[in-house]
């Protein structure tokens, strides 16, 4: 019988699952097993490992329910291990380097330091704050992120009509997954995307394998001083979050300047509920906290949404319903917030 006490030491040992899942993922364990099942004396000599470390390791895969050890002491990967896979559709091994690597599980480590003030943990561990990056963490970082939007564009392209739209301006979006995904189920559409010289270095690629780059142009700057001028439709998915609100409202309002009368911003972030409870929109309190740690931004309740939006001159028309799964708790909570710029006394 679980009681209390037992959920609570469970929750204390919940780092182990995410580290031997990473451990296999990055081995390469899931991608071996998919040809065919093997021994661990076979995996091991596969991805230059221990062999009883990796038997041990197999043993571990199969409590979590990721392999199955058969009667001839192979193992075999079960259907729940397909999105462990390098380079599948639906693959979060992209993610598991995001947040289960080295720099990332010590900054975890230092959580009690931002509790303790507030401010985020990160530099403690890696020596530089977010988006300080070198080539290599930006790469990784960008994959997560890219990982992250195919698993939510099916959710967002149910969600949202974006063909009342004719051109979208994506704000921050780095190689063009997600406006791959709606150009591709939207043949009418034209697209800017914008951001960082170094965030949108992967977009070619991107936009070409979808077949769309020939309606995107691609546009480099700052969202804090400006965004591209003459778009229907404006597009922030998972910006807002990594910033303060002084720094979230500067980006806001860089849009509204940019945004014509009858435009709209759309933004997909998670939406903090007004009041906790157990298990309700996981993944929006987890990202909450992971801001915190990371970038000194924070996730935000639907109040905290129209007061932001509402001091950079936009109004909240509308807060969409959840875009998560209940097979996923990390994508609950996640919302497409619709916004209109205001006249200066206060209406559209």
């Amino acid at each position: 019988m679980t009681t209390p006490r037992t959920s609570a030491l469970d929750l204390l040992f919940g780092h182990l699952p995410a580290q031997i899942v990473h451990t296999a993922g990055e081995l390469g364990v899931f991608d071996h097993l998919a040809e065919r099942p093997r021994t661990g004396a076979e995996l091991a000599g596969a991805t230059g490992a221990d062999p009883v470390a990796t038997v041990r390791l197999l043993r571990a895969l199969s409590c979590l329910g990721l392999v199955r050890e058969r009667d001839d002491g192979s193992f075999a990967a079960t259907p729940e291990a397909a999105p462990l896979r390098a380079g599948t559709d639906g693959s979060v091994l992209p993610l598991g380097r995001l947040f289960c690597g080295d720099e990332a599980w010590r900054t975890w480590g230092n959580l009690a330091h931002s509790v303790r003030t507030g401010r985020p943990a990160l530099s403690l561990s890696t020596g530089k704050g977010a988006f300080e990056w070198d080539a290599g963490e930006f790469a990784t970082f960008y994959a997560g992120m890219a990982a992250h939007t195919r698993l939510l564009a099916p959710r967002l392209l149910a969600r949202v009509d974006f063909a009342r739209f004719g051109t979208i301006v994506d704000v921050g979006g780095a190689d063009g997954t997600l406006l791959s995904a709606v150009l591709t189920a939207h043949p009418g559409l034209d697209a800017v995307l914008f951001d960082l010289p170094v965030a949108i270095g992967g977009a070619e690629a991107v936009l070409t394998a979808a077949g769309v780059r020939d309606r995107v142009r691609l546009v480099t700057g700052d969202f804090y001083r400006s965004v591209p001028e003459g778009g229907d439709a404006y597009l922030l998915k998972n910006v807002l979050y990594d910033w303060d609100d002084e720094q979230a409202g500067r980006i806001l309002r860089a849009c509204r300047a940019a945004m014509g009368p009858e435009a709209v911003l759309l933004i997909v972030e998670p939406v903090l509920p007004e009041r906790a409870e157990p298990m309700r929109d996981f993944g929006a309190v987890m990202n909450d906290v992971s801001m915190l740690l990371n970038t000194g931004g924070q996730a935000r309740t639907e109040t905290g949404f129209r007061a932001l939006t509402a001091a950079a001159g936009l109004r909240l028309d509308v807060v969409g319903p959840c875009l998560g799964s209940p097979d996923s708790r990390m994508l609950q909570g996640y919302r497409v917030l619709e916004c209109s710029p205001m006249n200066d006394g206060g209406q559209r």
